[in-house]
């Protein structure tokens, strides 16, 4: 079965001496399957079960002059087997058949560890969600005062994305479990399937129903457009933490450290450092999405202009997403939030957060939504004349009970009802138990 690793083993993964170590074992276990079939003498099998090895160092300086990298692993651990056992190395085999095997075994264990991220996320995410559940603030769109709602419903609201996160990783894991030993153009011509079925089963793979000398690159692009969209997700709460952050909303702001500096010219600054990095780093995933499509199209049964790019691309967006995945629960379990100055920012418009209660109010009084829409509207209006004026008393609610025409259909107790902040949040329960966080 495949071993699994702790996250920080996501560079081990990628590593060149992890890679050969995959390979061999892959080597080894098409030997056996070779041998079960009478094919490999089981001396034979023995002498390179004991001796087969390669040394890194020395497949780098067989590299030089083979220009062939599996071609000088192959040979250094053929020099390690020794006659006459070492002829049975690679039987059959061509080069992506443990190239794109090994490739597989890498990415489940990659989607492993990536799994793992989300899962630790989400429980920072909900536990600080449910700390929050009925902290009121505004919610906003546009960028612009809309009607409230709390600071819990929003990191529901990202409890649920980085949920849909957790299916898609593990959605592309199954995907981009498949390997392939079926020979240099895919028709198993020189090993039977049984080898196939024998390795992949092994490895916890699935053979590759049909493939050409490689296995198809759209499985490849399905992998890594997933990590991109899951970068996507974590740039659109790193942009959310950071717009909280500024300097006239400041309802929400990154852990500022002991010691930590903000500004070489201006020592007072508190920047929202963590959330741009990870806004920049969504970028490097989505460009490395767009070369995994570049890949998708190979000439025939193979060409090679794929691998070069995939030795940059693989290593570093898995590594690049289990460190943003991690920096991102950091930055949510340690975020600073300030209950009273989403206070301060629910009233900098007066109370007109109310405007669609009252609207939907005097539309059940029997006013067409013309009618109630103008006469909202109407007070609205004159409350942000008054807000500008700096007449702070002036507020939505006192603009609408002075106003003859909407006191002939709302009372000053039905007012006062409709303009309580908790009508608002009746759901919220709800909301947390649908998402099972309650």
């Amino acid at each position: 079965m495949i071993q699994r690793y702790s996250r920080a083993g996501m560079r081990e993964i990628w590593s060149e001496q992890r890679k050969l170590e995959i390979w061999l074992r892959i080597e080894l276990l098409a030997s056996e399957a070779l041998c079960a079939q009478g094919l490999v003498p089981a001396a034979d099998l023995a002498q390179m079960k004991a001796k087969a090895a390669f040394s890194l160092e020395r497949c780098k300086e067989l590299e030089k002059t083979l220009n062939h990298d599996v071609i000088a692993f192959t040979t250094n651990v053929a020099e390690n087997i020794g006659a006459p056992a070492s002829r049975w190395l690679h039987f059959g085999l061509t080069s992506s058949d443990i190239g794109d095997t090994a490739f597989a075994v890498q990415m489940v264990q990659s989607a492993d560890i990536l799994i793992a991220d989300v899962k630790d996320l989400r429980t920072a995410v909900a536990a600080k969600a449910r700390e929050h559940r009925f902290t009121p603030m505004i919610g906003r769109s546009h960028g612009i005062h809309a009607e409230p709602t709390t600071f819990g419903l929003k990191l529901a609201l990202m409890y649920d994305e980085f949920g849909r996160a957790l299916e898609r990783l593990t959605a592309a894991r199954a995907r981009v479990a498949v390997g392939k030993i079926s020979g240099a153009v895919g028709t198993s011509a020189h090993l039977s399937p049984d080898v196939e079925a024998y390795v992949c089963r092994e490895l916890g793979l699935t053979p590759a129903p049909i493939a050409t000398q490689v296995v198809q690159r759209d499985i490849h692009a399905e992998f890594i457009g997933t990590l991109a969209l899951v970068g996507a997700s974590i740039e659109r709460w790193a942009t959310e933490f950071r717009h909280l952050q500024r300097t006239e909303v400041l309802e929400a702001e990154e852990y500022f450290a002991v010691g930590q500096k903000g500004s070489s010219a201006m020592p007072h600054k508190r920047n929202p450092i963590t959330g741009e990095r990870l806004t920049g780093l969504a970028r490097v995933l989505r460009g490395n999405a767009v070369a995994a499509l570049e890949n998708v199209a190979l000439w025939h049964e193979r060409d090679i202009s794929h691998s070069s790019v995939e030795r940059i691309i693989f290593p570093d967006s898995c590594t690049l997403l289990d460190y943003m995945l991690t920096l991102l629960t950091k930055l949510t379990t340690g975020l600073l939030v300030y209950p009273e100055n989403m206070r301060r920012n629910l009233g900098l418009t007066l109370g007109m957060w109310n405007s669609q209660t009252i609207l939907l109010a005097l539309i059940r009084k029997g006013l067409t939504r013309e009618e109630a829409y103008e006469l909202v509207q109407r007070n609205a209006m004159k409350t942000w004349q008054a807000k500008h004026a700096g007449d702070a008393a002036a507020d939505f609610k006192t603009q609408l009970l002075a106003d003859p025409e909407v006191a002939r259909h709302l009372s000053r107790g039905e007012l006062e009802q409709l303009c309580d902040l908790d009508f608002h949040f009746q759901h919220v329960p709800a909301r947390f138990k649908a998402l099972g966080i309650d």
